[in-house]
């Protein structure tokens, strides 16, 4: 049994969930993610790893309602237990297989959009404690759902923030805001990492292939199994079908094709709607 020590709603419908975990937190990497299991008869959900902690032996975890079992995560309350919380599973980034001499001079930055923001912390962490220049790029429809922003200002050299609203920080995408700091404010960036929407991650890989700048995406949206056994994270990438959970969850953003990624996650979209309705009731 895994407990809950800390619960916390960062929006209406994304809550941030601090769970003791001493095993997987000693073993978790950036870019990996967890199963699961919040009672008996739930269904396995995969869940991007939003920090872990080796002192505290606590992972945690960051979920938004879609679903009746996204909401049986929610409605865990602090002090309660998880029945199953597998992991860490998947590969970490491709920047933890580096040297230190590799990743000198290196300059990250992460663009993260809507609780794609949340794994994107450590990842940006991790960066930040070896000395390596990340940026960050937080957006969202409106200021009041944005989240980690004071997370990921402590562990960037800058963070900025963009709203579709123009109600905080730069007004528009955060690809206007990205093709922004390179164009007009004469940002260098060596590596991109994408976190967010699909449609998102599918024009921050146009904008960075403009920019000349490679970048890396995570599909964890698309798993649901998670251990390579229902097929359903299913995509293509460089032309060779490909496992989010077990190749990935991130890839090369210019070789994913993101138009065959989206038609898969919206697969089951009426399904989650009709349970989402059930449970708002």
């Amino acid at each position: 049994m895994f407990r809950i020590l800390t619960r916390e709603m960062l929006t209406p419908n994304i809550c941030k969930m601090e769970v003791e975990a001493p095993r997987i937190a000693k073993a978790a990497l950036p870019g990996q993610f967890l199963i699961v299991r919040p009672n008996e008869k739930g269904e396995r959900i995969p869940l991007t790893i939003s920090d872990y902690n080796i002192e505290k032996g606590t992972v945690t975890i960051v979920t938004q309602l879609i679903g009746a079992s996204s909401a049986a995560i929610i409605a865990t309350q602090e002090g309660e237990f998880f029945n199953d919380v597998v992991g860490p599973l998947g590969n970490p980034s491709a920047f933890v297989g580096m040297s230190d001499e590799e990743l000198k001079g290196k300059k990250y930055i992460f663009i993260a959009g809507g609780v794609g923001t949340a794994p994107v912390y450590p990842q940006a962490k991790w960066l930040h404690e070896k000395g390596v220049a990340v940026d960050v790029i937080i957006g969202a429809k409106t200021k009041d759902l944005l989240i980690y922003k004071e997370e990921l200002g402590s562990v960037c050299d800058n963070l900025y923030i963009c709203t579709d609203d123009g109600s905080e920080g730069f007004k528009g995408l955060v690809t206007a805001l990205l093709e922004k700091l390179v164009t007009e404010d004469g940002k260098e960036y060596s590596q991109a990492v994408s976190i967010g929407p699909m449609i998102m991650m599918k024009f921050c890989t146009l904008t960075c292939r403009k920019l000349g700048i490679p970048e890396d995406v995570s599909l964890n949206m698309l798993m649901v199994d998670g251990t390579g056994m229902c097929g359903a994270c299913r995509v293509t990438v460089a032309g060779k079908v490909k496992f989010a959970c077990m190749d990935g969850p991130e890839f090369n953003g210019y070789d994913v094709d993101f138009d065959e990624a989206m038609r898969r996650l919206g697969q089951y979209k009426a399904e989650e709607a009709v349970e989402r309705e059930k449970i708002l009731k």
